[in-house]
């Protein structure tokens, strides 16, 4: 749904009769050319596409042309034409007991409002306001799986809005992937409420008195009603056990009937998943899928006590060392945001850090106050890939919205944006001289960029799976990539041959130089970092110690020392030399997914998915 028209002459108008076989019509006829079926309703709205379909009603896209300039809003359909007298009343019935429940619940921000409903043609249409982003489906089936800070911002974010209508009697009974929106977040202060909104109301039920006890309608999408809602008998304990189940489909990406084992009556999400979950976050959604209802939870307020609870856990796990030991380093600061963050980088001069989030956003530090100084806006996805220029005067950012942005750090504002890759853009790397730019992406691809034109100069091609990371050589004339595919590539850029580093056993995911430009270390799936020697091309070492990915790695200035970052919440320093484990950095809560080391060697900086970046220092 993350289309919002700038003006009605851009589209189509879209015919509303089922039936029509040429539905597509100019944007300006105000009947169907096909099929002569009226094309603007209560001579305001026009549909310009069809958004979905399924049981008696179709969903469309449509700008309102009563309002100057036109602005975009979602139109449903009721259509029950060849329907028997009975289930057409029936249908009808639902349809408008839906535009009740809209008008009732509109006034949420994080659900949609209720426009107008009328009757045109025999026909029944609903008006409600055009949320701009994508469903949670369509984010699994682009961007992957979701992480698990990024399952308890949704918990954060739609629980209230359950409760809400919970405490307005209705059940939504059909909570899903496809039913919540994760919006694109405005810049503007007029946006209120949380990032994810709850959309169809098309079954909901409102409950009063002895009804909660009366068997109704069996209604809901298969994959993830609750039992009794199978039954005929929901209760308000059956949308949270919808949302359990949505949770462990956005975790693995598996559909919900491949997550439970029949033959043992038992879920085992848990089995198909490819990132660690806490204990904490497992025994809720657990809880939330739980068969009985005497062991689920039995309402909104239960199960934010229950989070309210872990987190009240994750403070207590936080201690600070009482007496520093000389020569170890320790987290001196940490600089707390309000979602994961995936990229870290420190200017050449060392006086600022830019972070990148999943909010779509890259906020840039002072490292003398700690304080941020800036937020750059402007992507639609994650942020995965931050990286100053050599002169420390541009900023460049990538996201899964498949586009990288230069950002000029003394005006603060957006240079460009780099558009050509079909997948989103993972990794990001300035040559040593500035000129070029290296963006890595899941199209499986490389491209090269002239960072003063914006202008794509070369695409290499070679792996066979996604490339997760790129880096240059000191001297600029080699560029290292990492790739799903198992492998590391080395593309010697002078001459356009590339020769292929294989040692890993699973998904290679980080890549590094050594200052001196004889070793390159690359982090794996597999749980290692494998120090690799240029000239034979064969590895020098391989570092094991991480219990899980390791996701970045890099060496400080003065070549002697690897660091390397994991998902198991870790940081480890390794002698470059002999591969001896000299110290193992803990204090994140969750998994780390970025380190950078300020240009003096005196400070490491982490990012992790627990929304917190620090700063660590070496004890003097």
């Amino acid at each position: 749904m993350g289309l919002i028209p700038t003006s009605v002459n851009n589209f189509v108008s879209y015919c509303l009769n089922p039936d029509c076989l040429k539905p597509q019509n100019s944007a300006t006829n105000l009947f169907c050319q096909g099929c002569g079926f009226n094309l603007l309703l209560n001579e305001r709205y026009r549909p310009i596409k069809l958004i979905s379909e399924g049981g008696f009603s179709r969903t469309f896209l449509a700008v309102d042309e009563g309002l100057s300039p036109a602005l975009p809003c979602v139109l449903k359909q009721l259509w029950t034409r060849n329907l028997t007298p009975e289930v057409s009343q029936k249908a009808r019935t639902l349809f408008q007991q839906e535009a009740i429940r809209l008008a009732e619940l509109g006034n949420h921000p994080q659900i949609p409002a209720l426009i107008s409903h009328f009757e045109d043609n025999q026909q029944l249409y609903l008006v409600q306001e055009f949320i701009d982003g994508s469903n949670l489906a369509q984010v699994v089936e682009e961007e992957g799986t979701f992480s698990e800070a990024e399952i308890w911002q949704l918990l954060k974010d739609i629980l209230p809005v359950i409760k809400f209508i919970h405490d307005h009697q209705v059940i939504h009974r059909d909570i899903k992937p496809s039913n919540i929106i994760r919006r694109l977040l405005s810049s503007s202060p007029q946006t209120q409420g949380g990032q994810f909104v709850l959309v169809d109301f098309g079954a909901a039920k409102r409950v009063t008195g002895t009804e909660a006890l009366q068997q109704g309608t069996r209604i809901g999408s298969p994959e993830y009603v609750a039992p009794e809602q199978v039954r005929g008998k929901a209760v308000f304990a059956s949308d949270l056990y919808s949302l359990g189940v949505t949770c462990i489909y956005l975790l693995t990406g598996i559909a919900p009937f491949d997550l439970f084992d029949v033959v043992n009556d038992r879920w085992v999400w848990q089995d198909y998943l490819t990132q660690e979950v806490s204990p904490n976050l497992t025994q809720i959604l657990n809880k939330l899928l739980a068969y009985a209802l005497t062991r689920r939870f039995h309402s909104v307020d239960e199960v934010m006590e229950a989070i309210e609870n872990h987190r009240e856990n994750v403070r207590a796990m936080v201690v600070l060392p009482l007496q520093p030991v000389l020569g170890l380093w320790q987290c001196r600061y940490t600089l707390e945001g309000n979602s994961a963050v995936n990229t870290v980088a420190v200017s050449p001069d060392g006086s600022l850090l830019a972070s990148g989030n999943d909010e779509r956003s890259i906020s840039l530090w002072d490292l003398d106050t700690r304080k941020a100084i800036a937020t750059f806006t402007g992507h639609s996805s994650a942020v995965k890939s931050v990286a100053f220029s050599p002169d420390g005067a541009i900023l460049a950012s990538s996201s899964d919205d498949k586009t990288i942005k230069l950002w000029n750090i003394s005006s603060r504002q957006e240079i460009c944006t780099l558009s050509g890759h079909s997948h989103a853009v993972k990794s990001l790397a300035f040559s040593p001289d500035g000129t070029f730019l290296a963006s890595g992406s899941w199209d499986k691809t490389i491209k090269l960029w002239d960072v003063e034109t914006g202008v794509l100069k070369r695409t290499l091609t070679g792996h066979n799976l996604q490339v997760t990371a790129v880096t240059f050589s000191a001297c600029g004339k080699v560029l290292a990539s990492a790739s799903c595919d198992r492998t590391v590539r080395l593309w010697d850029l002078p001459s356009g041959l590339s020769s292929t580093l294989k040692g890993h056993s699973r998904s290679v995911v980080a890549v590094a130089f050594s200052p001196d430009g004889n070793t390159l270390a690359s982090g794996s799936d597999d749980n290692t970092v494998i120090l690799w020697d240029l000239k034979t091309g064969k590895p020098l070492n391989t570092f094991s110690g991480h219990s899980w990915s390791v996701v970045v790695v890099v060496f400080t200035p003065d070549g002697e020392t690897l660091l390397s970052g994991s998902w198991d919440k870790t940081i480890k320093q390794w002698r470059g030399s002999t591969g001896q484990e000299i110290a193992s950095l803990t204090g994140h809560l969750d998994s780390v997914s970025a380190v950078a080391v300020s240009p003096d060697g005196r400070m490491i900086v982490s990012g992790s998915k627990d929304q917190t970046v620090k700063l660590w220092h070496q004890h003097e």
